[in-house]
């Protein structure tokens, strides 16, 4: 059984870096557009594929951010639909769970 500080440990190091990769999307996507119209369009596929990348980082960091404060309150491990445990095994996997199992599917 992995302790709540190992837990928040876990989850503030990949804050840090979903917050850091979302720092290099946004620079990524400050640069310059090419003159080249075919550069222009691939680039254009590019952007898109990093704004994707950046909106799932966005989502990860608000589920990462409430389960920190799930954690500050208390009420880490526990669904917060139906009130009961969360798995263990559910939480190795994606510490970061507001549900359990049953109340995710």
């Amino acid at each position: 059984m992995i302790s709540i500080e190992a837990r928040k440990a876990q989850l503030e190091q990949r804050l840090d870096e979903l917050t850091s990769r979302l720092r290099r999307i946004e620079t990524e996507l400050d640069q310059p557009v090419s003159e080249d119209f075919s550069e222009q369009a691939t680039e254009r596929e590019d952007e898109e594929v990093l704004e994707d990348l950046g909106a799932a980082g966005l989502q990860e960091i608000r589920m990462i951010e409430a389960a920190l404060d799930r954690i500050a309150n208390g009420s880490y491990g526990v669904c917060v639909n139906c009130g009961d445990p969360i798995g263990e095994a559910r939480l190795d996997v994606v510490p970061q769970a507001p549900r359990c199992r049953n109340c995710a599917a």
